[in-house]
């Protein structure tokens, strides 16, 4: 059986890059004052992971391939970690908004993560 074709995410991607955005930076930002090293392991695993994990087919490069599931739980990851680390770092309605950000790239993903789990 081969796999349906990669459903067109150009608006998802970008509020799944903004999530992502946030949580590189609120992450580090929030576990600095309990402790840096840490913080600095947070990076490398919300940044580091996804790189170097991925799903064939979902991204040019693969370095080391890995099923849609996992993918998904990397994305799931990023996704609670901006959503804690806004409302542990920063102010509530910042926080807000991240956490709406959060749930609208959940409600948009929906596609890509069927895609990604399809056999194929």
């Amino acid at each position: 059986m081969t796999k349906p074709p990669r459903p067109n995410d150009r608006v998802p991607s970008i509020l799944r890059f903004a999530t992502e955005l946030v949580a590189w930076v609120a992450t580090p930002w929030a576990l600095a004052p309990v402790s840096v090293p840490l913080a600095v392991l947070s990076v490398i695993v919300l940044i580091g992971l996804p790189t170097v994990l991925s799903t064939p087919g979902d991204k040019s490069n693969v370095i080391v391939a890995v099923p849609g599931w996992v993918t998904i739980g990397l994305v799931l990851l990023q996704l609670v970690a901006a959503v804690w680390a806004s409302w542990t770092a920063w102010h509530p309605i910042v926080a807000v908004v991240v956490t709406a950000m959060a749930l609208a790239t959940l409600v948009t993903e929906r596609a890509r993560w069927r895609w990604l789990l399809a056999p194929g």
